[in-house]
């Protein structure tokens, strides 16, 4: 598994094209979402976690399938599952992945969603790191096992935001719905049942992802 991940990293490292997909999808989500409301609205402050969500879940959702479509790519997808490892540590290592060039992508974006909607920064990247990360592990979860299900079709970019956002309402109503509470000053006490849902979702999907990879990669 980690020999796996290591090579994606440094893949990634070296070609930073995923890295720079979710980033540039996200920041022109937030650029064109922030222009759509007027500073002095108070709207504008009510819409800023679902701003920030969509940002993450549609840069996301269009990055996703990179790790295993560069396997495809360069004839290499067979030989990985020929490999004697266990192929839900496959699943395990994209999803690892995955989540860390997504973690690494938010490093970028967090800060310049606080710039467009005039937040205080420091605080505000404190309270939101524990949703943003909760919710980062189940879209990759969930993102990766769906990936590889599209893999073999021919409208695959089509494929996969079709399969993971209906299945990811919960993350997504749960993390906006934790976000705007941290962001109006509750502490993570008040937001528990939502912090619990995103674990509860997260635990769910990679037991899951983990236990049907091996079926998903013959079919």
């Amino acid at each position: 598994m980690f020999a796996i991940l290591w090579k994606d990293l440094r893949i990634e490292l070296r070609t930073k094209e995923t890295f720079a997909a979710f980033l540039l999808l996200g920041l022109l989500t937030l650029v064109v979402l922030s222009f759509a409301f007027d500073p002095t609205s108070a709207l504008r402050e009510a819409a800023a976690p679902g701003v920030l969500w969509v940002a993450v879940i549609f840069a996301g959702t269009l990055g996703m399938n990179r790790s295993l479509l560069r396997e495809r790519e360069a004839d290499c997808l067979q030989g990985l599952l020929l490999a004697p490892v266990d192929r839900g540590s496959i699943y395990l290592a994209k999803t690892a992945g995955n989540l860390l060039v997504m973690a690494a992508a938010q490093v970028v974006l967090v800060p310049i969603f606080v710039f467009f909607f005039n937040l205080p920064l420091w605080l505000t990247i404190a309270r939101l790191t524990p949703v943003i990360l909760l919710g980062l592990l189940g879209f990759a979860a969930i993102g990766t096992m769906f990936a590889a299900v599209s893999l073999r079709t021919r409208a695959r970019e089509v494929m996969l935001p079709l399969l993971v956002l209906p299945l990811a309402a919960p993350l997504i109503i749960a993390g906006i719905q934790a976000s705007a509470a941290l962001m109006a000053g509750n502490d993570l006490s008040a937001v528990a049942h939502w912090l619990n849902l995103l674990a509860a979702f997260d635990a769910v999907f990679l037991v899951v992802g983990w236990l049907a990879f091996e079926y998903v990669m013959e079919e």
